[in-house]
Parts: structure tokens; C-alpha cells; sequence
């Protein structure tokens, strides 16, 4: 089941990109979309993720101070590789990362119970269309070409079956994943308000930016909550 659900996870962010590969003619729409699904993620979904796993044993000062850390560490690697032409893999890196994650979580999640391991896989899901959009868009804002952006896509579409497969297999202790959630969430905020949200405010009107941006975190927020119910 695990498996069956992580392929649908990758389905939802191949409709995703296709769908950000189609309206190019929008992209600071879809920029400013993309910029507050990514926040969304970081502070509606990872963070509460990784205070709830690590919180406990690692106290939620350090579970914060490691969001700050991925934040600090992501504007360090994004300014050094700001003077070569493929910076769009780095935040497609992460967040197929992320998307790896999202899979290991739902196999694991299973193993706890099937009702702990279906909702974890309908929070998946539920924003795995905003991730497709928000990798295809990440690419194209680095001076990637569309077939890149596809490659990238594919590659971040297939990350979650790959994680619910590798589940199997592997013993993380709770904490570990929870501070791993952590400063993963800090590269998500850098990617959403340090770069995203500032390119959709350049491409085009800035208030359409920012109804864009607040619609995103609000789609994420609906998401998350809809699935804990």
C-alpha cells in the first residue's frame, strides 16, 4: 500500500510541472503560487513534522535553530553557485530530497499502523501538485530549459517511490528525521522568500504576487489540515 501511494504522490507532481510547463505566459502567477507553497511547506508541514519527532528529546530551540541553520546554509550555497549557469539544480536538489522524504515517511508511517500510514500519505499527496509546480518553476527561474525542467521533474516525481522503497529496509530513529526535517525547512524558506517570491515580483505585478503567495501558504495550510482531521 505504502508503494501504491508513493506512486501517486509522483503522479500528483508530474501534473504539477506539466501544469507550470504550460502557462509560461503567467509565470510571476505562478512564481508567486510557487513562493507561498514552498513557505507553506516549510512552516505548515516540515516543522511541525520535525517538532513533533525531535522536539521531545531535542527540545524546540534546536529544532528552530536548525530550521535557521538550513536557512543560513541554503543563502551560502545559493550565492556560491549564483555565478554558474545550472543554480536551478541545487533547489531542484532539495527538493527532490524533500519529495525522498515525503515517500520514506509514508513507508514508515505504515509500519506504525495502515490509519498513521494513510494519512501521512494524503498530506503527501495533497501538496505533491504544488511541489511539481514549484520544482519546474525553480529550474525555469534559474535560466533552465523546459526539457531540464522536465528531467528534473521526473527525477522529483519518482523521489517518493524510491523513499517508501527504501523504508523497508532502514531504521531512523525519530529524532534524527525530525532535526533532518528541520534544517530542510530552513532551505524551504530561503527557497520560497528569498528567491521565489522576489522573481514573481519582478516578472510582473507585485500585489498579484502577493494574493498569489498568500493563496499558495493557504492551499498547503488547507492541505495539511484537511489530512490531520
Amino acid at each position: 500500500m505504502a508503494i501504491v501511494l508513493s506512486l501517486l504522490a509522483g503522479l500528483f507532481t508530474l501534473l504539477g510541472g506539466l501544469f507550470a510547463l504550460r502557462i509560461e505566459r503567467r509565470m510571476a502567477l505562478v512564481l508567486g503560487f510557487s513562493a507561498g507553497a514552498v513557505v507553506g511547506v516549510a512552516l505548515f508541514d516540515l516543522l511541525p513534522e520535525a517538532l513533533a519527532l525531535a522536539g521531545g528529546a531535542a527540545g524546540p530551540e534546536l529544532v528552530l535553530g536548525l530550521m535557521g541553520a538550513g536557512y543560513a546554509a541554503y543563502h551560502l550555497l545559493r550565492r556560491g553557485a549564483a555565478r554558474h549557469p545550472g543554480t536551478g539544480a541545487l533547489g531542484a536538489v532539495t527538493m527532490s530530497i524533500h519529495s525522498f522524504l515525503d515517500g520514506l515517511s509514508i513507508g514508515v508511517s505504515f509500519k506504525v499502523s495502515a490509519a498513521v500510514g494513510a494519512v501521512v500519505a494524503i498530506a503527501v499527496i495533497a501538496h505533491d501538485l504544488c511541489d511539481g509546480i514549484n520544482v519546474v518553476t525553480v529550474v525555469k527561474r534559474s535560466g533552465g530549459d523546459p526539457r531540464s525542467a522536465r528531467r528534473w521533474l521526473l527525477i522529483d516525481a519518482a523521489a517518493p517511490v524510491l523513499g517508501a522503497a527504501s523504508a523497508a529496509g532502514l531504521r531512523l530513529q525519530d529524532e534524527t528525521l525530525g532535526l533532518a526535517l528541520a534544517v530542510f525547512g530552513g532551505f524551504f524558506l530561503y527557497i520560497g522568500a528569498s528567491d521565489l517570491l522576489p522573481a514573481s515580483v519582478r516578472e510582473g505585478s507585485g500585489t498579484a504576487a502577493a494574493v498569489m503567495a498568500i493563496l499558495g501558504m493557504a492551499v498547503l495550510w488547507a492541505a495539511v489540515r484537511l489530512a490531520s482531521l
